[in-house]
């Protein structure tokens, strides 16, 4: 592991990766005890609409006198739960697929992968805005919209690894002494191919909480008074360009930390791959 980490923090754009998510998730932790203004989150205080950033508003103030700082800060919990609550369902759904796939092979597997390749077909973005739309607005609708269309990116990575590990000779000598198949796919084959899948993971996550911020723009995702980055966006709209930091300040937190979760995946893609390498 400390090995891991040291070479992880000599790759200067994944330990600046990490950094950022290391920040990101200290604020979800803490956030209600950093947030100058906790109760801003549901609490308007029309007297002090649209401020600008000041020191007692660093972020200023939106449309309803809500400190924008403390709402960016209460935000970032409900960024990474949705995201990771996504990651979580979709990894639940797509590696066992894909470890069922890639191993016993015949008709099953191929159902399996022309169900993937079916729902990939689809852009990924376009199947959540429809079953986010289908589904009643809500922040619930939106992670599970989420879910149902990013489990097949699993399921495709861990295929193609299950078919290259179940082809190895250990795995053959598994068989001849008569190890089952669910002994070999759980304890054999799967730790051979969880190091994509946490790549996958990391930068699915970032993903994750950009399209959660689209749905909320939306109107798909979260609904008032939540501070979502999203949503805080699109009630932003009516107010430009005059009250800029009104949009400017959850916008750059949503591309801070989907920037973090990218560059530490490929931080980790590399460590996991070296074939795929970044070029310096």
């Amino acid at each position: 592991m400390n090995l891991v980490l040291r070479k992880l923090l000599r790759d200067v754009p994944a330990a600046l990766g990490l950094a950022i998510v290391v920040i990101v998730l200290l604020v979800a932790i803490v956030g209600p005890m950093i947030a100058p203004y906790p109760g801003d989150a549901v609490t308007s205080h029309l007297l002090r609409r649209l401020k600008p950033p000041s020191g007692a508003f660093p972020f200023g103030t939106d449309n309803l006198g809500r400190d924008i700082f403390s709402r960016v800060i209460l935000g970032a919990r409900g960024a990474l739960e949705v995201s990771l609550v996504v990651v979580g369902i979709a990894m639940a759904i797509g590696v066992p697929l894909g470890l069922i796939a890639g191993y016993r092979g015949g008709w099953l597997s191929e159902l399996i992968m022309r169900i993937t390749d079916s729902v990939l077909a689809i852009p990924q973005l376009m199947l959540a805005l429809a079953l986010a739309q289908f589904l009643t607005p809500s922040l619930e609708s939106a992670m599970l919209a989420l879910s149902l269309t990013y489990w097949p990116f699993f399921t495709r990575s861990v295929y193609a690894e299950t078919r290259r590990v179940a082809a190895s000779l250990f795995v053959d000598a598994l068989r001849g002494i008569g190890a089952g198949a669910p002994r070999i796919i759980v304890f054999h084959v799967l730790p051979n191919v969880i190091s994509p899948v946490i790549v996958r993971a990391t930068i699915g996550v970032g993903f994750t909480i950009l399209v959660a911020a689209l749905l909320g723009f939306l109107g798909m995702g979260a609904t008032p008074p939540a501070p979502d980055w999203g949503l805080m966006i699109a009630e932003s709209r009516g107010y430009l360009p005059t009250s800029w930091w009104f949009a400017m300040f959850p916008g750059l937190a949503i591309m801070l930390t989907v920037a973090g979760f990218n560059l530490l995946g490929d931080g980790l893609r590399d460590l996991v791959d070296p074939r795929l390498r970044r070029s310096r």
